[in-house]
């Protein structure tokens, strides 16, 4: 028996592939070119949301590295927000990568659509999470010093191949944990995959510029010493390298081991409904 003839007698598809890439290609691109239709209102405040919500996170761990000095203590605690990114359907701007993009790529929409999304996405994130630090530093004067310092742990890193390194390691961590969200119907799943996921992002000091952004608005606020320059060198640095993390370390090898399905929904081989229908 050939290669062909063993994954067709062991899958359920007509495409020669594995089931598993299958219903991958299908739940992506079917949520990505969700995110990618919305209308101008729906989608800014999604966006908006989406800052809000990872400003609760942003609360939760300022809370808990308070009151332990832990960081790992504290990344499990902004998970809460990551949580309530999900269940709240809220947006925020490195998880914008894979999903839209594999719709693109399946003709299911055009770039202009994937700037829209990224742009407006980034802006309302910051625009809600700005709101939110406010709060937070007229809700909680004895916390400032707290924010104070891990602003700064943000802006000033040992060299730029540390900090380009943990950009890096931000944007595809997000963005590989929204494709496993992604992957499961389970809310308990998901909040786990949260939870690690904070854990990662704020345990280990990655440096992500939509989250990190609202903890260093909050310190400015407070009366930190960090000027509006300060946060615009360190932010031009950190979202390019966010973005290529995401990009080129999760969605590009994913693309490349779905590459068939998408091209053969582009191609109009098989319709987006036919490819859903075989993942039921």
């Amino acid at each position: 028996m050939t290669q062909k003839e063993q994954r067709e007698r062991l899958g359920r598809n007509d495409l020669d592939l594995e089931d598993a890439l299958i219903d991958e290609a299908a739940n992506t691109v079917s949520e990505g070119a969700k995110r990618l239709n919305r209308k101008w209102p729906e989608l800014i405040v999604t966006g908006l949301f989406g800052g809000i919500d990872v400003g609760l996170g942003i609360l939760a761990m300022v809370l808990v590295k308070q009151a332990t000095g832990s960081e790992i203590l504290a990344g499990m605690a902004f998970g809460i927000g990551l949580l309530a990114l999900k269940l709240a359907h809220s947006e925020l701007f490195t998880e914008e990568f894979l999903l839209p993009i594999n719709a693109v790529i399946a003709g299911q929409a055009n770039w202009i659509q994937v700037f829209r999304l990224w742009l407006t996405t980034l802006v309302t994130n910051l625009v809600g999470g700005a709101v939110f630090a406010w709060l937070i530093v007229i809700a909680l004067p004895d916390y400032h010093k707290t924010i104070a310092d891990m602003a700064l742990s943000y802006i000033n890193q040992s060299s730029l191949i540390v900090m380009l390194s943990l950009s890096l390691l931000a944007g595809a961590t997000i963005t590989l944990s929204t494709r496993m969200q992604q992957g499961t119907s389970n809310d308990v799943v998901k909040a786990i995959v949260c939870m690690i996921t904070g854990l990662l992002v704020i345990g280990a000091s990655m440096l992500h510029g939509a989250i990190n952004a609202i903890v260093i608005f909050a310190a400015m606020m407070a009366g930190a010493d960090i000027s509006i320059l300060d946060f615009l060198q360190w932010f031009g640095i950190v979202i390019p390298f966010n973005m290529l993390g995401g990009l080129l370390i999760i969605t590009l090898p994913r693309i490349v081991r779905t590459r068939r399905v998408l091209w053969a929904v582009r191609k109009g081989s098989i319709s987006l409904e036919e490819l859903e229908e075989q993942t039921s």
